[in-house]
């Protein structure tokens, strides 16, 4: 079992786009090796004898048929847009 550094965390905390306050730093650092650590014991269960799984309920694969519905007020729906270009919604880039 690793211990996950202080700069680890900063990395995944940057990469989800979080702000962490360096008071909660170490907050988050134990919050985090306690989810890895269940991970781990989770991931060495003994499942070789297993044959079927259990669910908890019997919906599977519930599916509807996709149905194209035009929408004749097009001015009235993009009245909520706060932007719009060519009949469309336009939203900010949120690839970086």
């Amino acid at each position: 079992m690793t211990n996950v550094s202080k700069e680890e965390l900063l990395h995944i905390a940057n990469l989800a786009s979080l702000n962490i306050k360096e008071d909660e730093v170490e907050k988050y650092l134990a919050n985090l090796q306690d989810i890895l650590n269940f991970a781990n014991i989770v991931s060495q269960a003994p499942v070789d004898e297993l044959t079927q799984t259990v669910g908890v309920n019997d919906n599977y694969n519930v599916f509807r048929k996709d149905e194209i519905k035009r929408f004749e007020e097009m001015d009235l729906l993009l009245s909520n847009a706060p932007e719009k270009d060519r009949n469309m919604f336009q939203i900010p880039k949120v690839i970086q």
